[in-house]
């Protein structure tokens, strides 16, 4: 992928588009991954933490900067992106939390608040946390080494609760609703606060030539976009998400042009009402999780979204055969947008796809 002669004018006026529902027809950002591919020429961590935080993030860039550009060329929504990945929810080690790094994965516990009562628990963005420190490294180290090459997204801030459940984990954020939810609340908009000071300091480290705002989701905007989220919802009620949830998630949609929604798992289908209602929120994720069938399987919960005017995001995992499915279940598939990989063997099956609304065959 020569990145320098990408289009990005062309590029991001398909996204726009489809965000301003005038493309007419599905998004599609589909990688096929080439054989060599799949093992790339030196140890990459998909989380940046991993890295000692000693090693210079130019150097660690730099690397990354190499695979990036020998990718395969780009169809339809795909694009060269590079999102700076801290592990889902590091707000919680930029106010008090403290994050770990175990075998493939990033955590974030309590740190100076372990022990603590909810009542004593206030929290504030630190710029002099460690956390804060490096990711500010690798945001301005991501703007000299890929600024407008390879488009830079945001990092994983976490969704309020979840932030909060860090810093109350196990059971204690669940006892904390029921016995001090005056405290919840008051955290939640400590939380949302910070959060907002956090997304617009690290957006304003990008280059100018970023060509819009990106997440760990992928989705492309020229205007101001996040995908926002509350696992922790999963494990309660949608009474529950509607006094602690709702009130602090609609703000978010306000303070945001173009906010997505992760609905991560069956779990939260019981919220799906309550999401819908929040005018500003402009498109779902949705994620079936773990053990259940794939997305191809639940036309009902698409047929939901999409009717209810907004976009929706299908996750494509190794066959085509989801977006076949999916296509053929929806009466609004100019609202969908299709992201993910397939086997090199179904490239075919893809192009057929691509010539039925005209876009040009991998």
């Amino acid at each position: 992928m020569q990145n320098n002669n990408f289009d990005w004018d062309r590029q991001a006026e398909i996204w726009e588009k489809w965000w301003r529902r005038e493309l007419r027809r599905p998004l599609f950002q589909i990688t096929v991954p080439a054989v060599d591919e799949m093992k790339p020429p030196v140890a990459v961590h998909h989380f940046l933490p991993m890295y000692d935080f000693s090693v210079p993030a130019e150097d660690i860039l730099k690397e990354i900067r190499k695979i990036k550009e020998s990718k395969s060329g780009c169809r339809d929504a795909s694009y060269p992106h590079q999102w700076i990945n801290f592990g889902p929810g590091v707000l919680a080690a930029l106010i008090g939390g403290e994050g770990r790094c175990g075998e493939g994965t990033v955590w974030f516990e309590p740190g100076r608040f372990e022990k603590c009562d909810i009542s004593a628990i206030s929290v504030k963005l630190d710029y002099d946390s460690k956390w804060f420190r490096r990711l500010e490294e690798f945001f301005i180290a991501a703007s000299r080494q890929l600024g407008g090459r390879i488009q830079i997204g945001q990092t994983d801030i976490g969704g309020t609760l979840d932030v909060l459940s860090s810093l109350r984990p196990g059971e204690q954020l669940m006892f904390d609703m029921y016995d001090s939810p005056d405290e919840v609340k008051r955290l939640t908009w400590e939380i949302h606060e910070a959060w907002f000071e956090m997304f617009d300091y690290f957006n304003a480290l990008r280059p100018r030539s970023n060509h819009g705002y990106s997440a760990w989701l992928g989705l492309l905007s020229r205007e101001t976009h996040y995908v926002v989220q509350c696992d922790f919802s999963y494990m309660i009620s949608p009474e529950q998400f509607q006094e602690f949830v709702l009130p602090e998630l609609a703000a978010s949609c306000r303070r945001l042009a173009r906010p997505f929604y992760h609905l991560d798992g069956k779990g939260q289908l019981g919220h799906l009402d309550h999401l819908l209602s929040i005018p500003e929120l402009v498109g779902i994720q949705w994620g079936p999780g773990a053990g259940v069938p794939d997305c191809s399987h639940w036309p009902e919960v698409y047929e939901k979204i999409t009717a209810a005017g907004r976009l929706a995001h299908v996750g494509v995992t190794g066959t085509v055969e989801i977006i076949e499915k999916v296509l053929t279940q929806t009466d609004h598939s100019e609202l969908m947008l299709f992201a993910g990989y397939i086997r090199k063997d179904e490239e075919a099956r893809l192009n057929e796809i691509y010539r039925r609304y005209g876009i040009e065959p991998v």
